[in-house]
């Protein structure tokens, strides 16, 4: 299997709270390098790296550790203590990154983060070389003044990424983004603390042995591509009702009653998937 991952980096370390689940996780995680039928979305660009797996080999509760539920981190969206948690591990170069970003984190942000039930973490997981990287680390300064979520809309938008992440580039997406101080934002950028927080985001990403974006994680239920609405309306339904269903047992209200949306079970794969980049290895 090739990785579509531009880096030095050779092999993803597959442990979990000190646990090795290698088998387990590629077992999993299905990932395919084949063009998306009938979708002409990105044209054929050799910068788009988007993967099918089936969502309904399980959950997997060590997975659920992945969630930093941290109320002051400024690349998340939703209540800290939200039932469910969707962890999305993306490139700002990716063109089905940007699809999901503009046709179903909406969605989403509406339906589910809106009335408490789902909080989103983004990870930054740049896998296409100098200017994914560069993009990162200014999404991470543009939240360090409290606008993440507007550069992500930003550097999201159609025809976006076509541009290119060039220095001028991101100053002109942070200044539409709304980021205040731009002096600050170009210092930030190029920081010591922005390469670490990104590289503690790619390093979680090689963990559980993702080699494309977008890659996501739904209360330990891995889903990986930008998969269709329902795909990710069911995983969160059934995480939501299992994290119910868990409430009350703890609370004395359940038994031996399996939670529904358990791990058998969950949304059917069949979105869309696409190459890798030329460059992938």
């Amino acid at each position: 299997m090739s990785k579509s991952t531009s880096t030095s980096r050779s092999k993803p370390v597959l442990i979990i709270s000190g646990v090795a689940l290698a088998a387990a996780l590629l077992g999993l995680v299905s990932y395919t390098a084949t063009k998306p039928a009938g979708s002409g979305g990105d044209g054929g660009s050799s910068t788009v790296a988007e993967v099918s797996a089936d969502p309904t080999a399980g959950v997997y509760p060590e997975l659920e550790a992945y969630a930093r539920r941290d109320a002051s981190d400024k690349l998340a969206l939703g209540r800290a203590d939200a039932p469910v948690v969707l962890i999305e591990y993306a490139d700002f170069k990716c063109g089905y990154c940007g699809k999901f970003a503009r046709d179903t984190e909406p969605v989403l942000v509406k339906k589910y983060v809106e009335n408490g039930t789902l909080r989103i973490e983004w990870r930054n997981f740049p896998i296409f070389g100098e200017e994914s990287e560069a993009a990162a680390r200014a999404s991470w300064a543009a939240g360090q003044q409290g606008r993440f979520w507007e550069f992500h809309r930003a550097a999201y938008a159609e025809g976006a990424k076509e541009k290119g992440f060039g220095a001028e580039r991101l100053a002109a997406l942070a200044a539409e983004a709304g980021v205040a101080d731009l002096a600050r934002f170009a210092r930030d950028t190029d920081s010591a603390a922005a390469r670490a927080a990104v590289s503690a985001d790619q390093e979680q990403g090689y963990s559980l042995g993702a080699t494309s974006t977008p890659s996501f994680l739904i209360n330990g239920r891995p889903i990986a591509g930008a998969q269709p609405m329902e795909t990710f309306t069911a995983a969160i339904d059934a995480a939501a009702k299992a994290a119910e269903a868990a409430g009350r047992k703890a609370a004395g209200g359940e038994s031996a009653e399996k939670p529904a949306g358990g791990a058998s079970g969950g949304p059917t794969a069949g979105g869309e998937s696409s190459e890798k980049p030329a460059a992938g290895r």
